[in-house]
């Protein structure tokens, strides 16, 4: 089984970054130079994926818009003679069909969210990408969890250890490693508190499912916060299939809490030669 097609679940209202997001979706913060949602497209594209499916919600035009065609501002860039930096906005554009937009009307949860690309995902395995979690590594870790799934033909989720004391904002696997980055998952628990939690192995916003899970979520069960989680309902597909944890290699940020965002564009900044000399010099002054 090959896998084309990715879900980007992009409905949420992005509260924690009020007033920010009250009128620019939480996807289109910037990293450096470039859109959350980009990187995490860029990361779909570069591991093969050939179809994108967001998944978006009221207020998401800009996310839309950033992926589509400016005539005018690409008109403006020729005239200008910036020549580099129109090919990098035709860059972002990719060939019509590549990207397919469908709604989540109620915010209710990933899972539902998911659910929600059924009918475009089809009978086949597909990755999910939650923007929120930037990963930094030479490979991408979705051509990493997919040179595993060639071996596995079996669901996945990216997992990296987290702080005990901290699993209670994580669904944490329950398993044991089975051979390189896998874990041969035994059982998933969404947000336990740090005292019954089987784990500190949290899963992050990387997937690779099969299609059975639309079965699962069919049923609209509600788990915690209310909201229909996909990890009680992959829980319920290790009744079927074997799930795999993968421990993947690259620094995680979760540019979904105000500190690791900070901290993801202090990362990527560094990264940039046009910037990181004056960065570095004024990182030092304010630490000094």
């Amino acid at each position: 089984m090959k896998i084309r097609k990715a879900v980007f679940p992009v409905a949420g209202l992005g509260t924690r970054f009020l007033p920010a997001t009250k009128a620019l979706p939480k996807e289109m913060l910037p990293v450096v130079d470039k859109p959350l949602i980009q990187y995490a497209v860029e990361e779909a594209l570069a591991a093969g994926i050939e179809q994108i499916i967001f998944v978006t919600g009221r207020g998401k035009e800009a996310l839309e818009d950033h992926f589509d065609h400016s005539h005018e501002l690409e008109s403006i860039l020729k005239e200008r003679g910036k020549d580099q930096t129109l090919e990098l906005m035709e860059a972002l554009v990719p060939e019509t069909g590549t990207i397919i937009y469908t709604r989540q009307n109620k915010p209710l949860g990933l899972g539902h969210a998911i659910w929600c690309a059924r009918d475009v995902v089809g009978n086949e395995p597909f990755a999910v990408l939650l923007a929120d979690d930037l990963v930094k590594a030479q490979a991408p870790v979705l051509s990493q969890m997919m040179n595993a799934f060639e071996t596995t033909q079996s669901s996945m989720v990216a997992v990296m250890e987290v702080d005990p004391s901290q699993t209670d904002k994580y669904g944490i696997v329950d398993g044991a490693r089975e051979n390189g980055s896998l874990i041969r998952v035994q059982g998933l628990v969404e947000k336990p508190a740090p005292e019954s939690a089987p784990s500190n192995q949290a899963i992050i916003g990387r997937y690779i499912l099969t299609p059975e899970i639309f079965d699962l979520l069919e049923a609209k069960e509600t788990g915690a916060g209310g909201e229909i989680q996909i990890t009680d309902a992959m829980e319920k597909l290790l009744t079927t299939q074997d799930i795999y944890g993968f421990l993947f290699e690259g620094t995680r940020f979760d540019c979904g809490d105000k500190a690791g965002f900070q901290m993801a564009n202090i990362a990527y900044a560094m990264d940039n030669p046009e910037i990181k000399d004056r960065l570095t010099s004024y990182l030092q002054t304010l630490l000094n």
